[in-house]
């Protein structure tokens, strides 16, 4: 039996092979996934949720009250103005990426993602039968995508531009300028902007954009696993056009029916609850930073400072060595390698993990003679 010639080209994450590689006793910086426990409002909407015998298929789209208060939400926070009928709630961020390739990528389409970028971008263009094309985001700009960059990449085949900020794996976040300057450029040329804002809370210095404020060309992806600590209830949602929303809900549809319905009942007490949990995790996310930071510095590691989310990139001089001398000490970390074609002398590390498995990782990692 032959697989699918799409297929084929597809790699396995390497930040899940990392992740296949923990021991009991390792310290993992490999996995983008918040160690705080999902706030108990949250943990008691889901149970109330299997009391109440809500266990069934919902509407395709999600229930309508978790559209409304998306709806409100974007409205509030991102000034995107978007009608609960052109929301769609999905299975994740993962998922909603997937129905935005399969919907709008045709086979020979260009596609252009950030490099280094999430790994996700690559296969799920590649699975949709379309060519990813690299931007490469430079540490003399903090690793933000910027219109300069994106405009020499731009072809007659260009379909669509995947951004992502704060990104994932540098911590970069995109300028207002930026944002806009990418949505002229979508509106100019009629591509589509497919904007991956899961980490737009976790941020900390500056301020985040969304680019559906400027350009109806955009479609905004989003989540609740790493603003609320719920990356195991698998929810997300995404946003577009009346036209294009009808699209990808023919991809949901044939492909997942519906999110779970007790996690739409937890994603909608996260919207509806206190969102002070938010400030405290961001809180201690910035001291993690700012310890892992130091201590790459003290060990001669140059690292862009990052402004969102929870991984840093530092340069090293030979990232599969030091990922392998980082394994022999039990520490986790993913090669550059794995996050695109630009980043061979980097290594993501997640400070996702606790201050003091940090503090050990650092004098663990102390010890690998560069």
């Amino acid at each position: 039996m032959e697989p699918a010639r799409r297929v084929r080209p597809v790699s396995l994450s390497g930040i899940r092979k990392m992740f296949e590689l923990v021991r009991e006793d390792s310290i993992n910086l490999g996995l983008g996934e918040p160690d705080f426990d999902t706030p108990r409002h949250i943990r008691e909407a889901a149970k109330n949720a299997l009391d109440d015998g809500f266990t069934h298929y919902t509407v395709n789209k999600g229930i309508i009250e978790l559209r409304e208060a998306i709806s409100t939400k974007l409205e509030e926070d991102n000034k995107i103005s978007a009608d609960p009928e052109s929301i769609i709630v999905t299975v994740g961020a993962s998922e909603a990426l997937y129905m935005c390739m399969q919907a709008l990528i045709d086979e020979g389409d260009q596609v252009l993602i950030p490099d280094p970028g999430f790994v996700t971008y690559d296969a799920s263009v590649r699975l949709s039968g379309g060519t990813p094309l690299p931007v490469m985001l430079k540490e003399e700009n903090e690793f933000r995508m910027t219109p300069e960059d994106v405009q020499e990449k731009i072809t007659d085949k260009t379909k669509a531009i995947i951004l992502n900020s704060p990104s994932n794996p540098t911590g970069g976040v995109m300028t207002k300028e930026d944002v806009r300057g990418l949505a002229e450029i979508a509106d100019d040329q009629g591509i589509c902007l497919i904007s991956d804002e899961v980490y737009e809370k976790i941020i900390y210095d500056k301020k985040h954009y969304s680019p559906g404020q400027f350009s109806e060309n955009t479609i905004t992806i989003n989540a609740f696993s790493k603003t609320y600590a719920m990356t195991g209830f698998r929810i997300g949602y995404l946003t577009a056009s009346p036209d294009i929303s009808e699209e990808l809900l023919k991809i949901h549809q044939y492909n997942t029916a519906c999110a779970s319905s007790i996690s739409q009942k937890a994603a909608l007490a996260a919207l509806e609850g206190p969102q002070n949990v938010v400030d405290e995790m961001v809180g201690e996310l910035r001291r993690r930073r700012d310890l892992i930071v130091r201590r790459l510095s003290e060990m001669g590691l140059f690292c862009v400072e990052p402004q969102g989310a929870f991984y840093v990139f530092p340069q090293t001089k030979n990232s599969h060595k030091f990922v392998e001398e980082a394994l022999k000490r039990d520490v986790v970390l993913v090669p550059g390698s794995s996050c695109g074609i630009y980043c061979q002398d980097h290594v993501r590390m997640s400070y996702a993990t606790s201050y003091e498995e940090i503090k050990e990782a650092m004098d663990r990692l102390e010890e690998i003679d560069l």
